[in-house]
C-alpha cells in the first residue's frame, strides 16, 4: 500500500502539540511554580505520557527544585504534563525506542540518492515529507531537555536500549544525532548536570 507521507508528516508532526510555549497560559497562569515534585506527581505524570523516567531524573526531580539547572522543566499544565517551554519533543512517539544512528542510516542514504528534481513539484514535495518523517522518528522516546542555542539541542532519551544517556541533536549544521561520552563511555542525566550540561560531542 502507498503511503501518503504529507499525511503522515502532518500526522507525526501534531505530537508536538501539547508542549509548546503558550504565551496566553503565562500570562494567565505565570511561569510553572519552582517546587520539589511529589512521588505521587512523578507516578502521574508517568501515567499520562507512558513511560518511567529514567532514575537519576527521577531523583533529581524529587530531591531539586523543578528543576533547579535551568533546563525545561517538567510540569503539569492545563493541557497535562508536559515540559515547559519545549516546542520539538514528539509526545506521540516518546513511548517508542530511541533509534541508533545506525538503525536509519542506509535508509537516509537512500533517501538522498532518490531526490526528484525540483521541476516536479508534486514529486519533490512527497519525496521532502517522507524525509520529514524519518527526522521526526530519529528523536523517538526521547526528550528535548535543553535549548543550546545555534539549533541545537540536548536530549534525555527516556525509552529503549539507551534509555538515561544524554545524546545532543548536532542536525542544524552536521546532519547528526550523537551521543554525549565522558571518559569514552555514553554519560548519564546525573553526569551530565555534575558536569555543568556544557558537554557536545566535539
Amino acid at each position: 500500500m502507498k503511503i501518503d507521507w504529507s499525511a503522515e508528516c502532518f500526522r507525526l508532526l501534531d505530537g508536538r502539540r501539547r508542549g509548546f510555549f503558550d504565551p496566553e497560559v503565562m500570562r494567565r497562569n505565570g511561569f510553572p511554580v519552582e517546587r520539589r515534585l511529589s512521588e505521587t506527581d512523578l507516578r502521574e505524570a508517568e501515567g499520562e505520557l507512558g513511560i518511567t523516567f529514567p532514575l537519576e531524573y527521577r531523583e533529581h526531580l524529587l530531591r531539586q527544585e523543578n528543576p533547579a539547572g535551568g533546563f525545561n522543566r517538567l510540569w503539569r499544565g492545563p493541557q497535562g504534563w508536559v515540559w515547559y517551554g519545549d516546542t520539538r519533543t514528539n509526545y506521540d512517539l516518546l513511548t517508542e525506542p530511541f533509534p541508533h544512528p545506525d538503525s536509519y542510516r542506509a535508509y537516509d542514504d537512500e533517501l538522498d540518492g532518490r531526490e526528484p528534481p525540483r521541476q516536479d513539484a508534486g514529486a519533490w514535495e512527497e519525496w521532502d515529507c517522507e524525509c520529514g518523517v524519518l527526522e521526526e522518528r530519529k528523536t523517538a522516546g526521547a526528550v528535548y531537555i535543553q535549548e543550546d542555542g545555534c539549533g541545537f539541542s540536548t536530549l534525555l532519551v527516556v525509552t529503549g536500549p539507551h534509555r538515561g544517556e544524554m545524546w545532543f541533536d548536532g542536525r542544524a549544521t552536521c546532519d547528526q544525532i550523537l551521543p554525549l561520552r565522558w571518559a569514552g563511555r555514553p554519560i548519564s542525566f546525573a553526569e551530565w548536570v555534575e558536569r555543568g550540561r556544557k558537554l557536545t560531542p566535539w
